[in-house]
């Protein structure tokens, strides 16, 4: 059985995911939401996680890796905290493709007071 490591970057945007060996230095495969989808309001759809998470678990079992820790990360800093619509769906799919899911942590940078939060003293206005 040999690990790997699954960093899935889940914004509200686009999912990008990203499977390393452990010590996280060689990239084994990669794939976002842009790769699987047409339209560009659907990168961060749950289904473009889903087909994402299967091309790129794919590619990472025919180089031998069977089993994967996952990362997940949302934007974080002074953005949203919050991992987007894709994260559970990532996970899922790795599990259905026949990987062992050993833990599962989230990554998100977490500002100690860092620069401003974009938007204004009144916030975005609508």
């Amino acid at each position: 059985m040999k690990w790997g490591i699954a960093n899935i970057y889940a914004s509200y945007n686009n999912i990008i995911i990203t499977i390393t060996d452990v010590t996280g230095a060689e990239t084994i495969s990669k794939c976002s939401g842009g790769m699987v989808v047409k339209s560009a309001r659907d990168e961060s759809s749950p289904y473009a996680a889903m087909k994402a998470a299967e091309k790129a678990g794919e590619q990472a079992m025919e180089k031998g890796i069977t089993s994967l820790h996952v990362l997940v990360r949302a934007p974080g800093g002074n953005r949203s905290a919050t991992p987007g619509p894709g994260a559970q769906a990532a996970i899922r799919a790795f599990a259905r493709a026949g990987m062992k899911i050993g833990r599962i942590e989230d990554v998100t940078p977490i500002p100690h007071d860092g620069t401003k939060k974009p938007g204004g003293k009144r916030g975005r206005r609508v």
